[in-house]
């Protein structure tokens, strides 16, 4: 062994390819890897060989007794290669920690033959659809974008684990086949071929199980969390199954819940993210608002607030109108709301009559039934697509409570009252921040979304009261609460954490009082027996004195994705399902033999034309 040999040697290799310098010249070395680029320059052939560990370049001169075999080299095959270490004739690579040198081959022995490849791994443009990224994956993996992701995403573990040990945490793993739990989405079922008719279900979240831990005398948990979930994808979510750092400490209140992730969230951003600036309202502790206030005024439970554009209500300065839309609004106790988009000279440049036609789609795509808008002219007069219908009053009026100023535009959220109006209004100022680039992109912004309602309406016919998020909440007024108010008007010490308009996490201070879990599921429609049958274990541990507890969870790879400045969660995850929660490369799902079904008790009730395989 040398005295630079490498700690990572093999009976294969002396050295990794991304570990030779300068100090090394004049050594023996054997190096193994895939072949990144051939360059043949007529006289000299150049072999830029890659494994987990960077790039080192081989040289083949033409005298040398490999040049001709070595010109018939395929990309991406894997070559074993003995020579020695050189300074690099040409000019140095200063993007490689291997730039200085180059190895003079001597022996080359071909491992393993690359055939034609279905789209390039060096300097790949990532033009090639998902669906075939995703079916050879391990290729895909290969690119150096993936490859760094996939490396990150692993750093990103390892420091949530280090900042988890420094508070105290206690790691577990809880079990996977558990029992089914309302948690919000559509369970995964096992079926037992122990018990015939009988299923297992796949936690969508090791809720109860932490919980219970609480209860063991455990004053600190977390996981590095495995859970399933039988829900629609979205570029921010991977569909069936995901990983999420979950918390639970005994003792807290919502505060101490918040300071504990505050600091997490702060030491990791700090540590790996984007060297973006964090706005006063971003840097610990964090801002706090509403659930209510959020929707109405930002039109989601997730604000990015990057960017402005708050949706003022204006329903009061329209109460004598005549324009006949608004007075219909008005008339029918809807709501009139306006966001202010305030002028500059790029802004005014972007704001034809192209755009504000072509946002109006926009408009009716979120769920609007259009778009009137107003836009202050220089000289004080109002254009736009109601300034005609709206009288002198109004338009001052408007003016006053916008503040608007000359230049400035006005787009109007106009309907019923209702959160299916809110979110539109949302999906509207998303659009516009995004097509007059209103977005603060070098900025992180973190909020704390509170006062979540503990229940809701169900949206079928019966409109039946259901939990509005994770059930096992504590409603804010607790008993009485549950006794004296109306369901809906009740809410619950639940929270999200918000970053640049993504859900970065989601938790809860617990309900933990026997009889105040037994009202809430009341209310839900539960009676004491399905309680005691579906969740005994946590019902009996109540019984036994819990102390107060709360948590949270974080989707590890959507924070991955945005301290990669990611837009799809597919980016950062090894091996994705795609857009329709198939996994392509390994045909999941897929049937099953007639033999498996009956071993587990189960009939299939799809008709042969419904097959997809």
């Amino acid at each position: 062994m040398t005295a630079n040999q490498s700690v990572l040697a093999t009976k294969h290799r002396t050295h990794t390819c991304g570990e030779l310098n300068s100090s090394c010249i004049g050594e023996q070395v054997t190096l193994m890897g895939h072949i990144h680029v051939l360059r043949d320059l007529g006289g000299l052939i150049f072999i830029d060989l890659r494994d987990h560990y960077g790039l080192t370049q081989i040289l083949i001169t033409p005298d040398s007794p490999l040049y001709t075999m070595a010109s018939t080299l395929k990309t991406e095959s894997v070559i074993k290669v003995e020579g020695t270490v050189q300074k690099r004739g040409g000019p140095f690579n200063k993007k490689l920690s291997t730039g200085e040198i180059e190895v003079v081959a001597e022996k080359i022995e071909i491992e393993s033959v690359c055939e034609l490849l279905p789209f390039p791994i060096a300097h790949n443009p990532k033009e090639e659809s998902d669906d075939t990224r995703l079916r050879y994956r391990y290729l895909d993996l290969r690119t150096e974008k993936m490859h760094k992701n996939i490396l990150f995403y692993n750093e990103v573990i390892r420091q949530l684990r280090l900042e988890m040990s420094s508070m105290n945490f206690v790691e577990f793993q809880t079990p996977i086949l558990t029992s089914s739990s309302p948690e919000g989405a559509r369970d995964f079922l096992v079926p037992s071929r122990l018990h015939p008719g009988q299923f297992y279900a796949l936690p969508q979240a090791p809720q109860q199980f932490k919980q219970i831990l609480m209860c063991s005398g455990f004053d600190r948990y977390f996981q590095i969390a495995p859970c399933f979930r039988d829900e629609d994808p979205r570029a921010d979510r991977a569909p069936g199954e995901f990983y999420q750092l979950d918390i639970e400490m005994s003792y807290v209140g919502m505060d101490d819940v918040f300071a504990m992730a505050e600091k997490m969230v702060m030491n990791l951003w700090n540590k790996m993210g984007e060297k973006k600036s964090f706005p006063k309202e971003g840097v610990a502790p964090f801002k706090r608002l509403p659930w209510k206030e959020a929707m109405e005024t930002y039109g989601t439970d997730k604000p990015d607030l990057r960017f402005d554009l708050p949706m003022i209500d204006l329903t009061d300065s329209f109460k004598k109108t005549e324009f006949k839309l608004f007075k219909g609004i008005v008339e029918s106790a809807g709501q009139i709301r306006a966001m202010k988009v305030e002028g500059s000279a790029d802004l005014t440049s972007l704001m034809t009559r192209k755009f504000f036609d072509k946002s109006t789609l926009a408009a009716k795509d979120a769920g609007l039934a259009g778009l009137p808008y107003l836009v202050m002219n220089e000289d004080g007069s109002w254009k736009g697509s109601i300034a005609k219908a709206l009288s002198e009053e109004e338009l001052e009026q408007i003016k006053k409570t916008m503040q608007v100023n000359k230049g400035d535009a006005l787009f109007f959220v106009i309907g019923e009252k209702s959160h299916k109006i809110d979110t539109a209004g949302g999906k509207l100022r998303t659009y516009l921040a995004q097509e007059l680039k209103l977005i603060r992109e070098n900025e992180w912004s973190f909020l704390w979304v509170v006062d979540f309602p503990m229940f809701e309406e169900s949206d079928d016919e019966e409109r039946k009261i259901d939990f509005a998020h994770n059930p096992f909440s504590m409603p804010q007024g607790g008993m009485d609460d549950l006794v004296n108010k109306n369901p809906l008007d009740i809410y619950a010490y639940q929270y999200d954490l918000v970053c640049n308009g993504y859900e970065l996490a989601s938790g809860a201070i617990r309900n933990h009082r026997q009889e105040v879990m037994k009202k809430a599921f009341e209310i839900a429609g539960y009676g004491k027996e399905e309680v005691e049958s579906r969740f005994g274990a946590l019902w009996n541990a109540f019984s036994y004195g819990p102390p107060p507890h709360g948590g949270m969870a974080f989707g590890i790879a959507r924070m991955v994705m945005l301290l990669l400045g990611e837009q799809n969660i597919r980016e950062v995850i090894a091996f994705p399902m795609n857009g329709r929660a198939m996994d392509v490369m390994m045909q999941a799902p897929n049937f099953v033999s007639d033999r498996q079904m009956q071993d587990v008790h189960v009939k299939m009730d799809v008709k042969e034309k419904d097959k997809k395989v």
